[in-house]
């Protein structure tokens, strides 16, 4: 039975056997592995990994691609789970998970930051997602890709593009080139978890207008004499600043405001 792509899921199913023998190369699955994949679509990586795990997790939101893949593979090898993965919740499976996917490109930013929740039961995560979001996500700072989507995902993770894949691997083709990128959680994170609220306000009023200094950008949040005992220049703009620099203006002002106040 063939199965319609749906325009409101952002379908586009990988048909390439060659990306897919690429894929499973970078991912390297051994059989005790507890591997969750997001979107498995009609099965292009579900089929090659079931070949090399005792059993495989799928989250998947398209209910008539839910009964597809009951139908076609043993509930003994492949549990699909019928769920929006943006609602889904990862602590369930326990720890040691090691996700996949070929997100859909219209929420694939949202969906990263959900994950990010679940990180300290994450070894590792690979996604198929639009080539330009992941060179912003690699971008290193004083570079045009470098921003917001960086410094977030970049507090958080290690990460690696590792091959850049052409539209016509996919049906239907998407109108971009898309990217495979290796996501691992770092063993220390840049940002405490419980700071990062106002991490992300920080980094979100620093790029707030690009083109403008960190002086003008930050002016809610710290003064002249602030960035002298921080050692920043006023004059950069937020693009010059590495995580870690975010992270030390964070820091700074809980010390400066007692943690009373991380409202702009």
């Amino acid at each position: 039975m063939r199965h319609i792509p749906r325009k409101r899921f952002s379908q586009n199913f990988l048909v390439d056997p060659q990306v897919v023998a690429e894929i499973i190369l970078a991912i390297h699955p051994v059989k005790d592995d507890l591997l969750i994949e997001i979107g498995p679509g009609l099965g292009a990586l579900t089929q090659p990994l079931l070949q090399l795990l005792h059993h495989l997790h799928a989250v998947e939101i398209d209910r008539d691609i839910v009964e597809r893949l009951r139908k076609e593979f043993s509930a003994e090898r492949l549990t699909v789970h019928s769920a929006d993965a943006m609602k889904f919740n990862f602590f369930s499976f326990g720890r040691n998970l090691r996700v996949i996917g070929n997100l859909p490109y219209n929420i694939s930013t949202p969906i990263l930051f959900y994950l990010s929740k679940f990180l300290e039961n994450i070894i590792d995560m690979h996604f198929m997602l639009q080539k330009e979001v992941v060179e912003r996500m690699v971008a290193v700072p004083s570079t045009s890709n470098y921003g917001r989507l960086s410094v977030m995902l970049q507090s958080r993770f290690k990460m690696e593009q590792l091959f850049i894949v052409p539209p016509e691997a996919f049906y239907p083709s998407p109108k971009i080139e898309s990217a495979f990128v290796r996501m691992i959680p770092l063993q220390e994170s840049v940002i405490e978890v419980d700071k990062e609220e106002l991490f992300a306000l920080v980094v979100a009023a620093a790029f707030s207008h690009r083109r403008k200094t960190l002086r003008n950008t930050l002016q809610n949040y710290i003064k002249l004499e602030d960035f002298i005992l921080l050692g920043i220049d006023p004059k950069l703009r937020a693009e010059n600043l590495s995580p870690k620099q975010f992270a030390e203006i964070t820091y700074y002002l809980l010390r400066k405001w007692d943690g009373r106040n991380i409202e702009n």
